[in-house]
């Protein structure tokens, strides 16, 4: 994936009767588990974030399964690691980066993801419905760098930054991990982040300096 191509910005919902995260909450058979979110590690692994009833943490004993410390009252937060489904490894095996994952009720699944141009996009759609995923496409956006005081690969090195989490607390994606979805070495990933950061904090200062006459 080159840094000059156009990047998509994907939202689909599904029917996921494979998805890790719901093949756990029914296995376990707790009352009111919810599947709250679904996202890709750095590693290439999933995580699955769910929440429970304080009241039932007797039954997760003998899991694999991160108890979180937001946990507020008596909701607990857990998170577990899989190697992911056939619709989330389809989405890796092409480059697409998984942003997001949220369950609404029964199988019902809506993903968030960015994929490295159109074809790729109709590709993915495509092996998704042979696979009888049958997705419904709720949004496509299209990025396209705008003129100005950033370069092209500068622009699209710090949306994909941004969307994917490098600037989040705690950091969901890694130089090495951006710089493999963009096609580059990290060495490069970074001296371009890093330009685009120093053209933005001088456009910001050179006109703070200039409102102080």
């Amino acid at each position: 994936m080159a840094l000059e191509q156009i990047l998509y910005y994907v939202t689909i919902e599904v029917e996921n009767t494979q998805c890790k995260g719901l093949e756990l909450t029914s296995r376990l058979g707790i009352k009111d588990c919810k599947l709250i979110d679904v996202r890709r590690l750095y590693e290439g692994s999933i995580r699955h974030l769910i929440s429970f009833p304080l009241s039932e943490m007797d039954k997760v004993s003998g899991e694999k399964l991160r108890i979180h410390g937001g946990s507020k009252g008596s909701i607990v937060l857990a998170s577990f690691e899989t190697q992911g489904c056939s619709l989330c490894n389809t989405l890796l095996s092409k480059g697409a980066f998984l942003i997001s994952g949220k369950h609404l009720g029964d199988y019902k699944m809506v993903y968030e993801f960015i994929v490295p141009g159109h074809e790729v996009f109709k590709e993915i759609l495509s092996i998704l419905e042979s696979l009888g995923f049958r997705p419904r496409v709720l949004s496509l956006y299209k990025h396209e760098p705008k003129k100005g005081v950033l370069t092209e690969k500068q622009e699209n090195a710090l949306w994909l930054a941004l969307k994917m989490g490098y600037f989040d607390y705690p950091r969901r994606v890694g130089t090495k991990e951006l710089a493999k979805t963009l096609g580059v070495v990290p060495s490069t990933f970074s001296e371009i982040l890093r330009g685009g950061i120093r053209r933005l904090l001088e456009k910001y200062f050179e006109s703070r300096t200039l409102g102080i006459e």
